[in-house]
């Protein structure tokens, strides 16, 4: 039987809301009162930036205006059109923000696109709050530091799937005979590098499709809790012009690659300066950020004890360290390389870090190994040792090994940064926004991310750390 997809309607995820607040609201509202001090959270200079203009008579706080979007997240509440509705229907949500009336849709607007750099302010207080008790939680996932790219599709006419396939069927109309990739790959190379509407949402290859998009460039620790969060918008780029690409007409997956490995430098070292006591050890990130440019800048100049990026396969001879070594820098027997040496840990000494391998071959006595091979490369009774210096090729030894059960045991924890991602785009409603404008969309990316930052002082205090990404199951 085929499995049956249903759509929700408005009607029906507010219905889902209010049920959820009816049903439990002593919970979930004394929860909030008990333990979240927001007041407290807000940093001083957003209060001076939010009545420097009309005063104290705001007719909304920045308190109340703050506390809204708080449950707007919290619910996943997708558009300011329903939040405006949940709110005109419940007394007790009106009465937590501390508001009699609702706010029209243009307040809301107003407020995210005229106080983004006070809502990033307030983002990287908290993720410096939150850092003694991520350590707290789990001292070895908050080491890590994952890094990812996302675009957050806009309301425009390209994104349309009607305009793809007009280019579609135009080519077909002008190359019959020729494959559908090749058709594919003509169709891409037609479409517009940016939208009619506006230059900085450009062309992406995204998720396995094509769209426009703003990208935006993630990072998180290694229990999904975001760090940082960065718009690569025309004054990132101006500050970093080395992300301007020349478009890859042919082939859009490696423009993908590319533009993901040249974000990478300026994004880590802005969080780096902007956090100075956060010192993370582990980098983690997928095989876009496997460049030999890439390892010294983690492990040198940001000082990472270990960086966990899979190796790109190639073909390519020049991307094979030695020729006594395999792809992923194990060495090699003389006589056989397919088999490869095994890993038997690290030599520390006053000058070098070296790693050990063994030969295959050799097992161990008691304490005492002995080489079994029958046809040995040495007349050692323990077999052939290689001692890998670990700068050696800081790509092939990048502080660990790969391909060792500890390599896949850290590296599995990359997973995280995509369920933060899609948490971000879909329970909290920040991937599909009905508008273009970039102010509106950033801020509700560090709306989300301050909603997370929350929650996860809110799960700290409540000493429950199950919570910390979501507090959905406290009104499940």
């Amino acid at each position: 039987m085929k499995n049956q997809c249903k759509q929700l309607s408005l009607f029906e995820t507010f219905n889902e809301c209010n049920q959820l607040l009816l049903n439990d609201k002593p919970k979930l509202l004394q929860l909030l009162d008990e333990y979240l001090d927001l007041k407290s959270l807000i940093p001083f200079s957003f209060y001076t930036s939010y009545y420097n203009v009309l005063g104290c008579h705001r007719k909304y706080s920045l308190w109340s205006m703050l506390s809204i979007f708080l449950l707007q997240k919290i619910f996943g509440i997708p558009t300011i059109a329903l939040l405006r509705i949940f709110l005109q229907f419940s007394k007790e949500l009106r009465e937590f923000c501390g508001i009699e009336s609702v706010p029209d849709d243009a307040q809301f607007t107003r407020f995210k696109q005229d106080f983004v750099p006070q809502l990033e302010e307030m983002f990287h207080e908290l993720v410096d709050l939150t850092e003694p008790i991520c350590e707290r939680i789990d001292k070895n996932l908050a080491s890590m530091l994952i890094y990812d790219t996302t675009g957050i599709e806009t309301y425009v006419a390209e994104n349309n799937d009607k305009f793809l396939n007009k280019i579609i069927r135009q080519v077909k109309a002008s190359n019959k005979g020729k494959s559908n990739d090749h058709i594919h790959n003509i169709a891409y190379s037609r479409m517009p590098k940016v939208s009619s509407v506006n230059d900085e949402i450009r062309r992406m290859y995204a998720n396995g499709k094509f769209c426009y998009a703003y990208k935006f460039g993630i990072l998180t620790n290694g229990l999904g809790i975001v760090r940082d969060i960065t718009c690569f918008d025309r004054k990132f780029k101006a500050e970093n012009p080395e992300l301007e690409l020349e478009v890859m007409e042919d082939n859009p997956e490696e423009e993908k690659t590319v533009d993901d490995s040249k974000s990478l430098k300026p994004v880590i070292s802005n969080f780096l300066a902007l956090h100075p006591n956060i010192k993370p050890e582990m980098f983690l990130g997928d095989t876009a950020f496997d460049t030999y440019k890439i390892y010294p800048f983690l492990l040198k100049e940001c000082h990472f004890k270990k960086a966990f990026i899979p190796l790109r396969k190639s073909s390519k001879a020049e991307d094979i360290a030695d020729p006594a070594f395999n792809e992923s820098g194990w060495p090699v027997c003389p006589h056989d390389p397919t088999k490869a040496f095994k890993f038997k840990g690290i030599n520390y000494d006053k000058t070098r870090t070296r790693l050990k391998f063994i030969c295959p071959d050799t097992h161990y006595k008691g304490k005492n190994p002995v080489c079994y091979c029958q046809d040995p490369c040495t007349p050692s009774r323990e077999g052939r040792t290689v001692n890998v210096p670990i700068n050696r090729d800081l790509r092939m030894y990048p502080g660990t090994v790969r391909d060792t059960d500890s390599w896949s045991s850290v590296y599995k924890n990359r997973a995280v940064i995509e369920r933060t991602i899609n948490h971000f785009k879909e329970p909290m409603g920040c991937g599909n926004p009905k508008t273009r404008n970039l102010a509106t969309i950033k801020s509700d990316m560090l709306l989300a991310g301050i909603t997370q930052l929350i929650t996860v002082i809110l799960a700290d205090k409540m000493n429950d750390y199950e919570l910390i990404r979501s507090l959905k199951p406290l009104i499940a």
